[in-house]
């Protein structure tokens, strides 16, 4: 399920879709805030260009929707069902879970939104 072929291989690990040998980011950490959207033009393995048209990722603002909420309802449930919280408490610590992992969910959104229009292909992997 996790491995190099799958889309979630490329989506937690910021793969190229198509080779899944190269990180889509100038630096792969993405708590490195200067540097959080800086994205290779192409990758150097397959040279597939990762920002298909202008404002390509613009799309990925949907996504990040989706999982800031996922992240907000995972903070809840472990704030209030498992620490039995107040209900004031349970906001605070989901407010704080999305500042925390804001990087996070950017890259993740990125790189879902990427792999909805990109697939592996084997042939590219050790070119």
């Amino acid at each position: 399920m996790f491995k190099k072929g799958s889309k979630i291989y490329s989506i937690v690990t910021g793969a190229c879709p198509k080779c899944q040998e190269e990180c889509m980011y100038e630096d792969s950490n993405p708590y490195n805030i200067t540097k959080l959207f800086s994205m290779h033009e192409r990758c150097s393995n397959c040279n597939t260009k990762y920002k298909i048209e202008p404002s390509f990722f613009y799309g990925a603002m949907y996504v990040s929707y989706a999982v800031g909420i996922a992240f907000g309802v995972a903070a809840f449930v472990i704030s209030y069902l498992f620490f039995g919280s107040t209900l004031k408490t349970a906001f605070i610590a989901i407010v704080g879970a999305l500042i925390l992992f804001y990087p996070v969910i950017v890259r993740l959104s990125r790189n879902i939104w990427i792999n909805i229009f990109m697939s592996y292909d084997k042939s590219l992997a050790k070119k």
